[in-house]
C-alpha cells in the first residue's frame, strides 16, 4: 500500500497529511491522537481535489489537533521498575517486582505483582507484564463483544468473524471487510465503558464500512453517549 505525503498552507498554519488510495467512492479525513492527518481517498481522486478538501476542512482539522495537543505531554515511557504505576481497566496499579523460582503475575488490591526468576531485568518484567495484559485482554474483549452485540437489533449481522489483538500506534481498533475485528492491546488499560465504545464503533462498520452520515446514525442508535466515551478514552490513554 503506497502512502502519499502532502501539505497545504492555511493562514499561518501548515497542514501535513498522508493519503492512502482505496477502492471507495468518498474521501475520508481523520486526525489521529498524535495529531497526524490521514486521508483515505478514491483511487481516481487527484492531488488537487484532495488538497481542496483538506483546505475546506482545515478549521476542523486544526481544532482536532488542538484538542489532542491539550493532553501533551503524553504518558512518559514505562521503565518497568518497582513502584511505577500501570493502568488496568481504568485504574492505576503500583508495580511490585519480587524474586521467585517461577514467573507469575498476580493482581491484588492496588498492586500488580511480578514474581520473576530475574527480578532485576526490566526487559523480563516488560515481557511478563505484556503477556499478562494480552491474556487479560482476550478474555475481557470477548466478554465485552458479547455485551455490545445486544445493542443491535440483529446481532448476527454485526458479529465479527475473528478477533486479533495487537499494538496499534494510531488507532484503537479496526474492522476488515471480511469481518476481522482488530483491537489495540492498550485498551485493556481503559475502563470498560471506553472498551465498549471502541467495540461498538467497530461493530457498526459491519453495517456501514465508511464514516458516512449513515454510519454515525447507526452508532448513535447503538450508543447514544459515544462521544463522551470517546473523549474520556482519549483523556485516559493520551
Amino acid at each position: 500500500m503506497k502512502l502519499e505525503q502532502y501539505s497545504i498552507d492555511y493562514g499561518r498554519y501548515s497542514i501535513s497529511y498522508t493519503v492512502v488510495r482505496r477502492v471507495r467512492k468518498t474521501l475520508e479525513i481523520a486526525v489521529e491522537p498524535d495529531s497526524t492527518v490521514s486521508i483515505a481517498a478514491p483511487i481516481s481522486a487527484s492531488a488537487e481535489s484532495i488538497a481542496a478538501k483538506v483546505r475546506k476542512r482545515a478549521p476542523w482539522i486544526l481544532a482536532q489537533q488542538r484538542y489532542f495537543d491539550q493532553f501533551n505531554p503524553r504518558t512518559p515511557a514505562r521503565r518497568y521498575v518497582a513502584g511505577e504505576t500501570h493502568l488496568y481497566l481504568g485504574r492505576q496499579y503500583r508495580l511490585r517486582v519480587t524474586s521467585s523460582q517461577d514467573n507469575f503475575v498476580k493482581l491484588m488490591r492496588g498492586i500488580i505483582e511480578i514474581q520473576s526468576c530475574h527480578p532485576d531485568s526490566r526487559e523480563e518484567t516488560k515481557v511478563m507484564l505484556d503477556k499478562w495484559y494480552r491474556a487479560k485482554a482476550r478474555t475481557k474483549f470477548l466478554e465485552r463483544i458479547e455485551a455490545c452485540l445486544v445493542r443491535f437489533s440483529r446481532p448476527e449481522t454485526v458479529t465479527p468473524k475473528s478477533l486479533a489483538l495487537r499494538f496499534m500506534p494510531k488507532r484503537w481498533g479496526s474492522m476488515s471487510g471480511s469481518g476481522r475485528l482488530s483491537l489495540n492491546l492498550r485498551l485493556i488499560q481503559a475502563p470498560v465503558y471506553a472498551i465498549d465504545y471502541v467495540i461498538t464503533h467497530e461493530l457498526c462498520h459491519r453495517i456501514e464500512p465508511s464514516h458516512s452520515p449513515r454510519y454515525f446514525r447507526i452508532l448513535k442508535r447503538a450508543m447514544n453517549d459515544w462521544e463522551k466515551r470517546k473523549e474520556r478514552l482519549e483523556q485516559i490513554l493520551a
